[in-house]
């Protein structure tokens, strides 16, 4: 099983970034998949969720409006887009798959907002 997050980097604020969590091993489409974020000295927060079919989405109140989950599951890939970032957003950013038995965590990919 695994889960490769990919997309991040430095950015300067009022800019974007797209997040992309490449998942193998494992029954895809079957899976709430979801990103998560941790900054220094902070828990690891969840950021949005998407159901197995995409039907459903749900963000938290600080990333409402800018940031959109989406997901691929012919390419078992799930996507953050995120816009308007602030330098609140620097955080390390964990893709996760919740199944009814199992639950996958990627290794993270940081995204920094800074001038």
């Amino acid at each position: 099983v695994q889960l490769v997050e990919s997309g991040g980097g430095l950015v300067q604020p009022g800019g974007s970034l797209r997040l992309s969590c490449a998942a193998s091993g494992f029954t895809f489409s079957s899976y709430i998949m979801s990103w998560h974020r941790q900054a220094p000295g902070k828990e690891r927060e969840l950021v949005a969720r998407i159901t197995s079919a995409g039907g459903s989405t749900n963000y938290a109140d600080s990333v409402k409006g800018r940031f959109t989950i989406s997901r691929a599951n012919a390419k078992k890939t799930v996507y953050l887009q995120m816009n308007s970032l602030k330098p609140e957003d620097t955080a390390v950013y964990y893709c996760n798959a919740a199944g009814n038995i199992f639950n996958y965590w990627g290794q993270g990919t940081q995204v920094t907002v800074s001038s």
